[in-house]
């Protein structure tokens, strides 16, 4: 099975340059707390064929009802009506073109409580084209930190495991990239039937060349 299956069946578990960069870059390359406004975050949402989008409620924005650190955090709100769609936020990442990296992705995400049910998908998906649909993103219950090389990274793992906020992450392993602007998503993805809201804070890329 090609890597980029193993993506979609579900196996396994401000700009900054890096122009020359020939190892890990000192501290995250690109680091977001929301402080100052989505910037330029771009916020998305799909849902599956036989929901027309417009009938399905989402926000994005940023608030200041939850914080890691200073103020304020993205906030991600969903309906469950359908037990469908996903809701992101997409930021653009510089590399340089024509190299190899090894990528670390973290982002804390917010859980008003634990729940033995699944409520809701973190998401997650660095790349070189920002995602159009819900399957651009990992399947459920993977993770590209143990996939090796791979077309693009993320993960796509469940919230609600802990009150409060609770880390996630990912590492890519690139193949030569033929862009110089990488896209990070993330977001939440609907898998139980009710409204829920989320949010994300203290997010951070930390870029090796390889």
């Amino acid at each position: 099975m090609k890597r980029r299956d193993v993506l979609r069946a579900g196996i396994g578990t401000g700009f900054a340059g890096v122009a020359g960069c020939t190892g890990r870059t000192k501290g995250p390359a690109f680091t977001e707390g929301f402080e100052d406004e989505l910037g330029e975050w771009e916020a998305d949402a799909a849902i599956g064929p036989e929901v027309d989008i417009d009938d399905f409620a989402w926000e994005l924005g940023v608030s200041d009802a939850e914080a890691v650190e200073g103020e304020r955090s993205l906030r991600i709100w969903n309906e469950g009506s359908y037990d469908d769609g996903v809701t992101w936020g997409v930021h653009p990442i510089s590399v340089e073109a024509d190299r190899r990296y090894r990528i670390d992705v973290r982002a804390q995400f917010w859980s008003e409580s634990e729940s033995f049910n699944t409520i809701r998908n973190a998401v997650m998906r660095l790349g070189a084209e920002p995602p159009e649909t819900e399957e651009d993103f990992p399947q459920p219950g993977v993770n590209t930190t143990a996939l090796g090389e791979t077309p693009y990274g993320g993960l796509r793992e469940p919230l609600w495991l802990a009150d409060g906020w609770r880390e996630y992450a990912f590492e890519w392993t690139t193949p030569t990239l033929s862009t110089d602007t990488l896209h990070l998503a993330i977001g939440t993805a609907v898998v139980w039937e009710a409204n829920a809201a989320h949010y994300v804070d203290d997010v951070s890329v930390t870029i090796e060349a390889r």
